[in-house]
């Protein structure tokens, strides 16, 4: 039976499989996607402008996969249900449509496995994690092992 886990924050031990977190919404404007191409180098021209993006077949500017990535871990971090993270351990991501300047993207996290980690008081999650934008379109998928507190 799935549940949306209620504000809190959860040891790994509080945790069921198929247990789900809805870390809610968040713009991707132009100018976030400006300072991540300045704070990370990456000036390739799609994430530059929207004439540069058109030329490469897309609609407008487009953000960097990884700076969606970055916002969907940063809205992890945030959301009202927060695990009682230790660190990430592993990403297993893919990158399946484009997110464009000013979409709007949501991320839901589900827990698909909880095992026993080294240390006694630990355990590591199996989050799987997908990104839709405002129209529902799948846009960045996969999953990573959280080292969580019991």
């Amino acid at each position: 039976m799935t549940r949306c886990l209620p504000a809190g924050h959860y040891g790994a031990k509080e945790l069921r499989i198929g247990d789900v977190i809805d870390c809610g919404a968040r713009l991707v404007s132009r100018d976030i996607i400006l300072r991540f191409a300045e704070l990370s180098g990456d000036q390739f021209e799609i994430h530059l402008s929207d004439e540069a993006a058109q030329t490469h077949g897309f609609e407008r500017q487009v953000a960097h996969g990884l700076l969606v990535l970055s916002l969907l871990d940063g809205m992890k971090n945030n959301a009202s249900a927060q695990l009682k993270a230790r660190a990430s351990k592993r990403w297993n991501w893919s990158f399946k449509a484009p997110v464009l300047a000013e979409d709007t993207i949501s991320v839901i996290l589900t827990i698909t496995k909880i095992a026993q980690a080294r240390q006694p008081d630990q355990q590591v999650v199996t989050l799987e994690i997908s990104v839709h934008n405002q129209n529902g379109v799948l846009v960045q998928d996969g999953w990573n092992n959280l080292l969580c507190y019991a």
